[in-house]
């Protein structure tokens, strides 16, 4: 099997599956799963700029029945930003993670059930404890994945 261990670069999913034999564990499919075994039909997605505002993720959330929300322009900027200014960096500051409860907290208020951390730095600044709503790390959900895959 493949597992491509990173949230963005599943916008080129289509191109690996279509070139390979094997089964490749999509990180949107394993997490929807999740979502919707929970009972969830309204996510928020936060991820790196090119994940929240292309169709390759959240559309593909879409497709398996999930309404799912972005930040806002501006706060698609924080996000981002914080991912490649701090968190790729190993910077982790109490302004950032506050900017994303914020953040989480206005998805909230637009409905959103739970979020889903699309983006495999951001759990260095979001700890469930602190969030609104239900966290879904899309990096610890594809690992689990792939071990059943690969046990079963």
């Amino acid at each position: 099997m493949i597992v491509l261990a990173t949230n963005t670069m599943h916008k080129m999913a289509d191109d690996i599956t279509a070139s390979i034999s094997i089964p490749f564990l999509h990180i949107a499919d394993a997490t929807a799963s999740q979502i919707l075994e929970q009972g969830i039909e309204a996510i928020a997605f936060l991820g790196t700029k090119y994940s929240m505002e292309l169709d390759f993720y959240t559309g593909r959330l879409r497709e398996k029945g999930l309404k799912v929300l972005t930040p806002d322009e501006d706060d698609r900027k924080v996000v981002n930003d914080i991912i490649y200014n701090e968190l790729t960096k190993d910077i982790v500051l109490d302004e950032s993670r506050a900017e994303y409860i914020r953040v989480i907290s206005k998805l909230k208020e637009q409905g959103a059930q739970g979020v889903i951390l699309g983006c495999t730095e951001i759990t260095m600044v979001v700890d469930p404890k602190d969030s609104p709503v239900p966290v879904f790390d899309t990096t610890r959900i594809h690992v689990d994945e792939a071990l059943r895959f690969a046990l079963a």
